[in-house]
């Protein structure tokens, strides 16, 4: 059976008065179907998966983004294509960003920065909100730790 793998990101970028709110990246696609997700694409040769996930990132968004460490979460699937069934698997990184005007590529119809309620409301597929639910746990508890030791410092 092919496989085939691909990656990128959730991408998140801070607004609100002071920042305090975290708004998330969804892509439309309608390239090979009409759905919500956010920027990834296939690995090509030679290339590690940030590697790849920074280039489909600045391909599908044009956005300038900083890898946040320690997260990375895989999901896999099968699909068909020209009657065959072909393995699927993604991987994704967290990404944060500065910029808020995102120039969309050919792959895309449209673009939304939204909170987390709305984002999990928005993506098509489910094991897309998985990864957003990882993605949002780690930002909370990394934030939580930050504040804990921003108090113990004071």
């Amino acid at each position: 059976m092919p496989k085939e793998k691909s990656a990128g990101a959730v991408i998140f970028r801070r607004g609100g008065e002071k920042g305090e709110k975290i708004f998330y990246l969804v892509l439309h696609y309608h390239f090979k179907g009409d759905y919500w997700d956010f920027p990834r694409g296939k690995t090509e040769k030679e290339e590690t998966e940030k590697q790849t996930a920074e280039r489909e990132i600045k391909e599908e968004t044009g956005l300038k983004i900083e890898f946040i460490e320690g997260f990375c979460e895989t999901t896999h699937w099968f699909y068909r294509l020209k009657e065959e069934n072909i393995y699927k698997e993604a991987v994704y990184f967290l990404a944060e960003t500065t910029e808020e005007k995102v120039k969309i590529s050919d792959e895309h119809l449209e673009y939304m920065w939204l909170e987390y309620e709305a984002a999990m409301k928005t993506l098509t597929y489910e094991n897309t909100k998985e990864i957003l639910k990882a993605a949002h746990a780690f930002l909370q508890k990394r934030n939580n730790s930050n504040l804990e030791k921003f108090l113990k410092d004071k």
